[in-house]
């Protein structure tokens, strides 16, 4: 399984278009972590799984959903709910609660990826407002049955920001 994963696009439509084109052809699924700030009726949004984020109108999206691609039972969330500003642990205790092997939020704008009880937790970054670091990011996480691999990529030239790829054994 492989999927695409953004968040906090914050009402931009050509570069989350441009993100999707660019890997379209080689994932099973683009999952988008909220705070889109777009109507759920965008055709940007058409082919993502979409949850809800503290920017976006009240009921345009789910506040989470738990999806299965390719045998990968997958988490999302936005992440405000859960503090993620503060701590991980709120959202490692959801992921559990949820039997996951994947969990995808946003909220933070700092991208990042670890694993906490067998579950690999991956926050995207921001494609529009980068935090913790210079560039706006996106990220691609490619999971088999037994290892998972995160590579996050630079919004603009598609660059892989390669000091910060993670894999994990599930």
């Amino acid at each position: 399984m492989k999927a695409l994963v953004l968040s906090d696009t914050h009402g931009t439509t050509e570069e989350v278009a441009e993100v999707c084109a660019r890997h379209r052809e080689e994932v099973d699924a683009i999952f988008h972590c909220g705070d889109s700030e777009l109507p759920s009726s965008s055709p940007v949004l058409e082919e993502m799984y979409v949850v809800l984020g503290n920017c976006d109108l009240k009921n345009a999206f789910p506040e989470e959903i738990v999806e299965e691609v390719e045998g990968v039972r997958i988490y999302m969330t936005h992440g405000h709910n859960y503090n993620v500003k503060m701590s991980y642990v709120p959202i490692t205790y959801r992921g559990e609660e949820k039997g996951v092997h994947l969990v995808f939020f946003g909220h933070s704008h700092v991208p990042v990826a670890f694993q906490q009880n067998g579950i690999v937790y991956v926050n995207p970054g921001s494609l529009l407002i980068p935090r913790s670091r210079s560039e706006r990011s996106y990220a691609l996480v490619h999971a088999t049955g037994e290892e998972v691999t995160v590579q996050f990529f630079e919004r603009d030239s598609g660059r892989e920001l390669t000091d910060m790829r993670e894999s994990f054994s599930l």
